[in-house]
């Protein structure tokens, strides 16, 4: 085997087995997202003093399939042109916990924020088109007659629950 062929199986065997540690350690919280946790380990024992802890989710977006143009009778282009494409995906979490030294009494108290990941469902904005003629008509051999053109914009869809808690605790 050559050295550049195992320098290259050596890599992708540990990038396997790094993305297999992350995955088991740390479970993504919700459906869709990627936990980045943010490691302060090191800082507070640097400086030898609690410092804030700090986790985030980070969402995958997954494009859905659009539905396509339809035909309507009556009319030269299909409607919805341009088909409104789904998005679906999440907004990103946050888990914060900051020290509060003896505010609330003699312990390390903290303050923390949890706005855990939530569903984000979107649609894109669309377009439906109509030309400046009729269909074809059989009184006026064959022939398309003029009539107004017509556009409309497919307004865009965003639907979402979010959510979220604040508070102060004993603690860390």
């Amino acid at each position: 085997m050559k050295p550049t062929t195992r320098g290259t199986l050596a890599a992708v065997v540990t990038g396997v087995a790094a993305a297999a540690v992350g995955a088991a350690a740390a479970p993504a919280a919700a459906v869709g997202t990627i936990p980045v946790p943010v490691p302060l380990g090191g800082v507070s024992k640097s400086l030898g003093m609690e410092v804030p802890r700090l986790g985030m989710e980070l969402p995958l977006p997954t494009p859905g399939a659009p539905d396509g143009p339809r035909y309507v009778e009556g009319r030269l282009l299909p409607d919805r042109a341009l088909p409104q494409v789904p998005v679906g995906g999440g907004l990103p979490g946050l888990d914060l916990r900051a020290p509060l030294p003896h505010v609330l009494g003699d312990r390390f108290d903290h303050a923390g924020v949890d706005a855990p990941a939530a569903s984000l469902r979107t649609l894109a904005p669309g377009l439906s088109v109509d030309a400046p003629l009729t269909a074809p008509n059989p009184r006026n051999f064959g022939l398309p007659g003029p009539k107004l053109p017509q556009a409309g914009v497919l307004a865009p869809v965003l639907q979402t629950v979010a959510g979220g808690d604040l508070g102060t605790g004993p603690g860390l």
